[in-house]
């Protein structure tokens, strides 16, 4: 846990008074560890920090079949207004099903077994977003060193940017699924056939990142086992599915790919408040990484919707990554009570996703 490593590891500094948003902050990489702070999020939570099979195959299979379900009524309603309805019911089914990913990058490899391989079959395949998408890539933010810095493949300084970055940030994900397909479909097929291009994808269209300057390293091992595997089904299924397009009429696709699109525009608009997006590109303490991360906690209306999976807690997280999504709910509540209003802790819950996004589009606006 990321926690524990701020404990063991982190030279010490000395302890300053928890910042207030309006104050004039430091430097990210310049704010010293909480030490309580990290110390209390390991040992008040220990009872908590295992997956409970129980909670995670009903609710990863639960949505997904409602997504489909829902999904197949758009296609086959006539009433626009249902189709619709329910294209909407879909996409934030399928958007919660699609967001187990990141549990998948957490959880230990022995902790729900199956659990990776149904998910592959039953989302991340048919969905063109395989876990290998995010293995491999999302620990890379995770990394004490790497958080915020050029290194990280899900970090951009969106605060520090131009106005227009937001829109274009966010409605780029509308392209997603027509890209997802043309990669798998084309683009992994001829690579399979012309090097050069097979290591073009993988280094460049093989990662669920936002950083430009990324480039992903090779598979080895058992992780290129199921790399190919993976990447094999993703190419079976679209090519299928195209073919299957061609043969029967595009509407059918065409409503999926608008489904698809509307599930990866929430989530770039997540990913938007996921954190503040203010560091300059240094290495950052734990307690800075957290300060840059976002919770969202009740009493917010709706985040449950637009942050699902325990998502909503991201500060969290990154305190206790290795924390199952269905106990940081009750993490949040033991640390809120421990420590109060006013303190580290507490700097980083916010109200919800509107106040979030204007203190993102008001920070781009600033002066340079």
């Amino acid at each position: 846990m990321i926690a524990q490593e701020a404990i063991d590891l982190s030279p010490s500094a000395p302890r300053e008074a928890p910042l207030s948003r309006e104050s004039a902050r430091p430097r990210s990489s310049e704010i010293p560890d909480d030490k309580a702070m990290l110390r209390a999020a390991v040992e008040l939570t220990r009872d908590i920090a295992t997956a409970r099979p129980g909670i995670y195959w009903p609710d990863m299979l639960g949505s997904a079949a409602v997504g489909y379900a829902a999904l197949a009524g758009a296609i086959l309603v006539d009433n626009t207004w249902a189709a619709v309805a329910l294209g909407l019911v879909s996409a934030l089914a399928l958007y919660r099903a699609l967001l187990f990913i990141h549990e998948l990058t957490h959880i230990h490899r022995d902790a729900l077994p199956g659990f990776r391989f149904a998910w592959n079959l039953l989302v991340g395949i048919p969905m063109l977003i395989p876990s290998l998408m995010y293995e491999g890539v999302h620990t890379i933010h995770h990394t004490r060193t790497r958080y915020g810095t050029v290194e990280d493949p899900e970090y951009l300084p969106l605060a520090l940017m131009k106005p227009w970055s937001l829109p274009v940030f966010a409605l780029t994900a509308i392209l997603l699924p027509v890209a997802l397909l043309i990669r798998s479909a084309v683009l992994v097929p001829l690579g399979a056939v012309i090097p050069p291009l097979r290591k073009l994808v993988w280094e460049r269209a093989s990662a669920l990142a936002i950083n430009p300057q990324f480039a992903r390293r090779p598979p080895e091992g058992k992780f290129a086992r199921m790399v190919f595997w993976q990447e094999l089904g993703c190419s079976v299924w679209a090519i299928a599915v195209l073919a299957a397009s061609y043969a029967y009429g595009w509407r059918s696709l065409l409503i999926a790919l608008c489904v698809v699109s509307l599930t990866a525009f929430l989530n770039q608009v997540r990913t938007l408040v996921a954190h503040l997006w203010e560091n300059d590109g240094d290495a950052m303490t734990v307690t800075a990484q957290y300060l840059d991360s976002v919770n969202v906690p009740p009493p917010a209306k709706f985040s449950e919707l637009w942050a699902p999976v325990g998502l909503r807690y991201h500060a969290l997280h990154h305190l206790l990554p290795s924390m199952p999504y269905h106990s940081l709910a009750e993490a949040h509540r033991r640390l809120a009570a421990q420590f109060g209003s006013g303190s580290t802790y507490s700097k980083a819950n916010y109200p919800g996703l509107m106040p979030l996004l204007s203190r993102l589009a008001k920070s781009t606006m600033g002066a340079r």
